[in-house]
């Protein structure tokens, strides 16, 4: 059975994914395998490549080797998805489908992602977890997590799909307020 689980910046699902893994739960990790994809798949790096521009990729060469490693030039990605919402849209249509299909051949049956409905894979779980906090407690988190302002937690908040849509579409929810304490949820999810 294919669980998904998701939830919004500073509800600490990250954090349920660790403690899912120290049960034994293998866990796939959009965001990270998304970054690692884009920089080693070479079909990635060519489409990015062509919609970005040349300077997408910083190109070095291993040490001691002729082989050449790359890392993604993140300034540049960044100004790119923040000039247009269109460029954000075109970068996810490259991103996305290259993910949820190196999910799909991983044989691994948990996933994490933030953006679980945004990018269809949604469509490909059996059973949809959404960890939940309440807005102050996220606010505190990504502050702290972050270095950043209220403001700009706020935004980042806003930017993604109310709590609210999340918690109507989930088959489990699991309270992440700093006061419930989540193992017996745990429990209660694998149970």
């Amino acid at each position: 059975m294919r669980t998904g689980i998701t939830g919004g910046i500073g509800s600490g699902k990250s954090y349920v994914c660790r403690l899912l893994k120290e049960r034994g739960i293998r866990v796939y990790d959009c965001d990270s395998e998304a970054k690692r994809l884009m920089v080693s798949s070479p079909t990635l790096r060519r489409k990015l490549t062509r919609l970005i521009g040349p300077e997408t990729y910083i190109r070095t060469k291993a040490t001691g080797s002729r082989k050449t490693e790359y890392q993604l030039n993140k300034p540049v990605i960044a100004r790119f998805l923040m000039s247009s919402p269109e460029n954000a849209k075109a970068l996810e249509a490259i991103v996305h489908p290259a993910v949820i299909e190196d999910y799909l051949n991983s044989n691994i049956e948990w996933v994490e992602s933030a953006i679980l409905f945004e990018s269809g894979l949604n469509s490909f779980v059996d059973r949809i977890v959404v960890v939940t906090a309440p807005e102050e407690v996220r606010i505190a988190r990504i502050i702290e997590r972050d270095g950043i302002s209220r403001d700009k937690a706020l935004e980042w908040i806003n930017h993604q799909l109310p709590q609210d849509y999340l918690v109507s579409h989930a088959d489990h929810i699991i309270k992440n307020d700093g006061e419930t304490p989540l193992l017996p949820q745990i429990d209660q999810l694998l149970n």
